[in-house]
């Protein structure tokens, strides 16, 4: 982070009181709430449990999927992974959206280390559900109020299954900036329609199977540009698959019946981008700015065309409505994507070494998504909602989530990448133990700079496993060399 960055925006550790909090929220002008005082024992807002119809979770903490980038290549988990898993267990939250992002097929992979669904790994899955159960059962006493879920995905546009340095991209139709951002040729062939058809059974085949490892529900993963997010914004694509709202979301339809059709049982998911923006690049500064756009701008979905730095949620509804229609009462909500606009769905102060530095305070991007979190739980009050991007307000994330859980604004607090650093935060706080200051994400990013560089993912600065750990000293090197690159 450059001086100037480091001079604009203040660090969140030096928000010493509420009134301090408050005061530079104001200052920044941003609509953001908070409980000045956290309420304790069996009235604590986060302490509830959450019931609708059947449907019984013990509190309002939720652990969000990750991709560890530290499975095998044939698609098995680690010793690294079953360790996360553990800790996902041990946490103290009740719901578990997925735990890991695991892909149905082989050309789907993000990395070649991402969990693979497959009949060769559906006893692996298993384990590692098992593990978190064992694991929630120690530490909390019981897992009936424990609701655990597998996230199910494509890569897409961002496959990379073969290698770490080699994109490999399954695209649904050519886009403007993301082919020149990627690299991506315009000869390049885009998915047929039967090629989809098929990538639709997988994902069926892959429910079913985690149906069969025990989990209570499958999230479609319709987020971060991955190919679910990509359908969304598919209007220049010809076909059944693309052009108007109804061709755009065939591809969540025909997943929904198949899951209902051979695994009947199963709930169903959904994680979406409930807004996208314009891809971001680094400047000469290193600070992020748009890239630059011809409008009207069709390709991002949630955003308005005539300006995508602007939201619209006007599809984002009809999305959710045909989520209730298709009786998906589980939502996750969040942004963008890491790839090419991360400082709207992962706040961080300090990016990933080959990242831009953030082109606003990040607080701004918390308080963006967590709004449109809030005006989406109003719209659909009976949805089960879970929120994101509250890993970056650290000291202040259990006042933050208090509130919108207690005015019922949003239902979950959803927590990524702070688990990585202090997985049982959620514990801690329901217990009414003091927070682990020192165990605090800080938004360092290693957990992201770590994978771009072909290492796998952990708290390399805050867990003293990781920093003791093989790959602590090339991930130094890695990120000496980066800095001494220059912008181009």
């Amino acid at each position: 982070m450059s001086d100037s960055t480091a001079r604009q925006y203040r660090r969140i550790a030096s928000l010493k009181d509420a009134d301090d909090f408050a005061n530079y929220i104001a200052h920044l002008g941003l609509e953001l709430n908070f409980d000045r005082e956290l309420i304790k024992g069996k009235d604590a807002p986060l302490q509830q449990p959450f019931q609708s119809g059947g449907l019984r979770i013990g509190n309002r903490f939720c652990i969000l999927p990750m991709e560890g980038w530290d499975g095998t290549g044939d698609g098995q988990p680690s010793e690294l992974t079953v360790r996360r898993w553990r800790h996902f267990g041990e946490s103290g939250a009740k719901l578990i959206w997925g735990g890991e992002a695991v892909a149905v097929c082989r050309d789907g992979r993000a990395n070649p280390n991402q969990l693979l669904s497959s009949d060769q790994t559906q006893s692996s899955l298993e384990h590692l559900r098992r593990t978190l159960v064992q694991a929630h059962q120690q530490r909390s006493g019981s897992s009936d109020d424990l609701l655990v879920g597998l996230q199910l995905t494509h890569s897409g546009r961002f496959a990379r299954p073969n290698r770490k340095d080699r994109i490999e991209p399954r695209i649904l139709y050519h886009h403007p900036v993301l082919d020149r951002k990627f690299g991506i040729e315009p000869d390049s062939p885009c998915l047929t329609d039967t090629e989809i058809e098929h990538i639709v059974e997988d994902f069926v085949r892959a429910a079913v199977r985690a149906q069969n490892a025990g989990f209570a529900f499958v999230d479609i993963k319709h987020c971060h540009g991955y190919l679910g997010h990509e359908f969304l914004s598919a209007r220049p694509r010809a076909g059944k698959y693309g052009g108007s709202f109804e061709n755009r979301t065939r591809f969540l339809r025909e997943i929904a019946a198949g899951i209902r059709r051979d695994a009947p049982d199963l709930l169903i998911g959904v994680r979406v981008s409930a807004f996208d923006l314009i891809p971001f690049r680094m400047g000469d500064d290193r600070r992020g700015e748009p890239e630059k756009f011809v409008a009207p701008y069709p390709y991002a979905f949630g955003a308005d065309e005539s300006n995508p730095l602007r939201i619209d949620l006007t599809e984002t509804y009809q999305f959710l409505d045909l989520l209730d229609e298709l009786e998906i009462q589980l939502v996750c909500i969040s942004c963008g994507s890491p790839y090419y606009n991360p400082h709207i769905q992962r706040p961080a102060l300090f990016p990933p070494s080959d990242g831009y530095e953030p082109p606003e305070d990040p607080l701004a991007g918390v308080a963006r998504l967590i709004e449109v979190t809030s005006q989406i739980k109003s719209r659909y009050p009976g949805m089960a909602i879970v929120g994101s991007g509250y890993s970056y307000l650290q000291e202040w994330l259990p006042n933050v989530a208090q509130h919108y859980v207690r005015t019922s604004q949003v239902d979950f607090v959803g927590l990524g990448r702070m688990v990585l650093a202090y997985h049982d935060l959620p514990d801690d706080l329901l217990r009414g133990t003091p927070l682990e200051t020192k165990r605090l994400c800080r938004t360092f990013s290693d957990c992201t700079t770590g994978p771009r560089n072909g290492l796998v993912s952990g708290c390399f600065p805050l867990d003293p496993f990781y920093r003791q750990h093989a790959e602590a000293e090339l991930l130094k090197i890695a990120k000496q060399k980066l800095k001494s690159t220059p912008v181009r």
